[in-house]
Formats: C-alpha cells, sequence, structure tokens
C-alpha cells in the first residue's frame, strides 16, 4: 500500500498557518487598495508561446509544461524522434504560470480597448516553477504583485517613489522593517561602457554580477573571466561594487566616471530624483540603499530596479523577499508598442517564513472560531440557537459541538482547537436565564443575564 504523500516543493498548510496567511493577505490586499490599485485574475496555466522567451533562458527551462490531454503517445508514428521542437508542438502547448507579470501584461493587450489607462492592478496568486526544492525554495508559492501601466508620457519617476512608499506602507504595518537596494539599468550600462566590455557580452556580465553579495568578488571575477570578460573590464569597475559610502559619495564616484557615457549619466539623474524625494517624504520602517551591484530581472527591466531584504540583524533569512522595478518593452512581444510599467512582487511565503522566524504572528488568533456553544441536547441546542445568530450577526465567530457528547469531551475539542470560550446553557441556565461563559485559557467561569451582554464582552475582549 502507497503511502500518502505531496510532490517535492509543495507545502500543506493547516488552519492555524492558513490564518497567519490570511493575515498577511489581507494586510497586502488593504495596503494596494489603499494606494489605488484594482484587483484581476489570470489563469493558472498560460499558452507556452505567452510564457517562453520572456524571463531567459533558465526561466524556459524551469517552466512546467501541460501535456495536451487525450492519448497522443498511443496514436505517434513508429519512427517519431523526440526533440524538444516537436515535443512543444504536439505534446504541450500550455504553462503553469512562471510569474504575474508577463500574463498581466498578455491581459492588457487583450483587454486594451475596455481598460482606461494608465491602468493599477493588483493580484494575489501562485505560480509554479520546476526549481530544485530546497530551503525556502518551493516549486509553487504565492506572489502578491501590483503594477501600474501606461503610456510612455507617464514615465515620471513618482511611480517609483509611490511602490517604494507602498512597500513601506505594508511592512509598517506588519512590524517588518525592510531594506529597499535599489539600483538603474542604465547605470550597470555606463559601466558597461566605460569598462569597454563588448555589447555581446552584456547578459553575461549581469548575471554574474547579480551574484556578488552573496558570492564574493573572487568567484564574480572567475566567472567573467570564464564567460570573455577580461580581467582589464573587470577591474576598471569592480570598485564601484564595493563601495560602501553614503549616497552622495557614490554619486560623486560615479558622476566622475561616466563623463563620457550618457547612459550613465542618465541613471545616475533618475536614481537622484528617487533618493531625494524619498528623503522629502521619510519613511517610516524601510532603509533606502543604492547596491552597484544588483542586476535583477535584466531580461525585461529597463529603467530602476530594486530588490527587498528583512532588516533585521537576528534574521537567519538572507534571501529577498520580494522586488520589482521598470518595464518599457514587455508590451511590444505581444504587438502593442509604447507601454511603460512599473510594479512590484512580494514573495508570501518568504515574507511569511521570515516574520515567523521573528516571532511577528504572536499576536494573531490562531483559532477557527472565538466561541464554542456545549452541546447538552436537541432542546437547549434549540433554545440556545438564537443565541448563537446573535454572536454571528454581531460578528463574532460561533460554533455549535455537532453532538451530544461528554462534556470533558467538548472542552477538550476547544482547547485543542485554541478557541477562547465555551458557553454553557444546560437545564439550570435555562431556568434560572442565565448565560454561562467560561475563558477557556484563564480556567474562569462568569454568568451573565442575556446575549447581548456576553457580546459586549467578547467584543471588547477582541479589541483588548
Amino acid at each position: 500500500m502507497e503511502h500518502p504523500s505531496i510532490p517535492k516543493g509543495t507545502r500543506d498548510f493547516s488552519s492555524m498557518e492558513m490564518n497567519k496567511r490570511n493575515y498577511l493577505i489581507q494586510i497586502i490586499r488593504n495596503k494596494f487598495e489603499l494606494f489605488g490599485f484594482s484587483p484581476i485574475e489570470t489563469p493558472s496555466f498560460e499558452k507556452i508561446s505567452t510564457l517562453m522567451g520572456k524571463y531567459g533562458e533558465e526561466g524556459d527551462y524551469l517552466m512546467f509544461k501541460l501535456l495536451h490531454s487525450g492519448d497522443f503517445l498511443r496514436k505517434k508514428k513508429e519512427n517519431t524522434v523526440f526533440n524538444n521542437q516537436y515535443f512543444m508542438k504536439h505534446i504541450s502547448n500550455k504553462a503553469l504560470r512562471y510569474d504575474l507579470t508577463i500574463p498581466f501584461v498578455r491581459y492588457v493587450v487583450m483587454h486594451r480597448n475596455e481598460i482606461f489607462f494608465p491602468f493599477k492592478r493588483y493580484q494575489i496568486q501562485p505560480v509554479w516553477r520546476a526549481d530544485k526544492p530546497q530551503k525556502e525554495r518551493f516549486r509553487e508559492f504565492y506572489q502578491c504583485d501590483a503594477d501600474m501601466i501606461g503610456t510612455y508620457s507617464l514615465s515620471s519617476l513618482w511611480q517609483e517613489v509611490e511602490f517604494i512608499q507602498l512597500c513601506d506602507e505594508i511592512f509598517t504595518e506588519l512590524n517588518f522593517p525592510i531594506i529597499i537596494n535599489i539600483n538603474h539599468r542604465d547605470i550597470l550600462g555606463g559601466l558597461v561602457e566605460i569598462s569597454g566590455i563588448e555589447n555581446h557580452l552584456w547578459k553575461d556580465f549581469t548575471t554574474s554580477l547579480d551574484k556578488w553579495d552573496k558570492k564574493g568578488r573572487n568567484i564574480v571575477k572567475k566567472e567573467m573571466l570564464r564567460k570573455g570578460i577580461s580581467s582589464n573590464s573587470f577591474e576598471k569597475i569592480a570598485c564601484f561594487f564595493d563601495m560602501k559610502e553614503n549616497f552622495s559619495k557614490k554619486i560623486e564616484s560615479l558622476t566622475i566616471a561616466f563623463q563620457s557615457s550618457e547612459r550613465g549619466k542618465k541613471g545616475i539623474k533618475d536614481l537622484s530624483f528617487i533618493f531625494q524625494k524619498i528623503k522629502n517624504i521619510s519613511l517610516k520602517k524601510t532603509k533606502l540603499k543604492w547596491n552597484v551591484s544588483l542586476a535583477r530581472g535584466m531580461n525585461y527591466y529597463t529603467g530602476p530596479i530594486f530588490e527587498i531584504f528583512p532588516d533585521n540583524k537576528g534574521t537567519c533569512m538572507k534571501n529577498s523577499i520580494g522586488g520589482g522595478g521598470r518595464y518599457d518593452q514587455l508590451s511590444s512581444f505581444f504587438g502593442m508598442k509604447n507601454l511603460s510599467g512599473v510594479g512590484v512582487s512580494l514573495g508570501l511565503d518568504r515574507i511569511y517564513i521570515a516574520m515567523e522566524k521573528e516571532n511577528l504572528f504572536s499576536t494573531i488568533s490562531s483559532s477557527p472560531s472565538k466561541v464554542l456553544f456545549i452541546n447538552f441536547g436537541d432542546e437547549e441546542v434549540l433554545y440556545a440557537y438564537n443565541m448563537i445568530n446573535f454572536l454571528r450577526k454581531k460578528g463574532i465567530s460561533t460554533q455549535l459541538y455537532p453532538n451530544a457528547v461528554k462534556i470533558s469531551k467538548q472542552f477538550r475539542y476547544a482547547n485543542e482547537n485554541h478557541i477562547p470560550f465555551a458557553i454553557s446553557i444546560g437545564k439550570n441556565e435555562i431556568e434560572k436565564k442565565k448565560i454561562r461563559v467560561k475563558n477557556l485559557k484563564k480556567r474562569i467561569e462568569t454568568e451573565y443575564d442575556n446575549i447581548q451582554e456576553v457580546a459586549h464582552q467578547l467584543m471588547k475582549k477582541n479589541h483588548n
């Protein structure tokens, strides 16, 4: 007999875990809507042609492809050669979505005649990647995305400022300080220009550079040399990736370096605008840091890019919990030009893990209900049912134990499910017209004269 199991890289979630996840989702959703984003949803799978070629070679490789339904293999010809091209054409033309951004851009292009631009949307849905499962890396996980898309005339960097402030609002509400690392594609382009790195090595350069913080200078250098970047080119710009100075000192150093690079100058101008506005607005629990080695999402980001990390020395989590940036060319994949987008994607699962490690869920209720009514039998339940309905109308989560079994078993059920209060209305309570409420944590019983008084006390405890 096979023991029940689930695929590697996936998880079951208990009621307690779901309460915490729903708490995160609710705060993120509320803040998205506070900043004017509206919800949409897209299918869990898309046409392969929609997704392929948008994320680079690694993304194409890590996509979960879906086989056609039906008995295709039985009908195949004997001499059929199964190569990748044949597979894509005849066996699979769909894949589980890899992220939420490409499906969003596809949605915008398809519904462009129904949308009034600029369009601000959010999505909170799962995505799938055929990655090797490991600690804090899953094959199925949730992303929480907010994006604004419009014409090139809406290329104001105020949108980047807004997204940084949005992140600050979310993580302040969660009591979770963060660091946002920011950089600019044009600054990386400027460094390539002044170093003499050939244009065809741009992808190799940025892919290796993005490992700088995790792998260090020496390993990144070896990788770049192996890919054909000269030692001389590397040494010309390596000093900028190690800079520990503040923002103005970095600006000073790079301004001198970019005297012959218009592209680099534009990147500096954009980042200066963002830092100046953020300084004037003042963030609550967020630090903004310019990380010159940040090179994420180079397959489609075209301007400022940023990545979010927990700002807590006690946490052992080094992975990012979100990121985003500006993209000006994604819609052209679907035949629609002159659309500029800016967005942020938060990793719900990594935020959850980091908050769990920091014990930031301690105030979240893990109980499925606030109140359990003890079942003494049909007559007593019928008498109490108006009270049950009254509490529910007041928004107090209430359940009735389904059977009139031993009272000790019913109380044990309440304790095991972290239900904080039990209400007993037996024959004695009916005769006396009393309601007996037990605080199961404190083991204190209190009698009340009416259900209105009970509801008032329960709601008062809720606020406390």
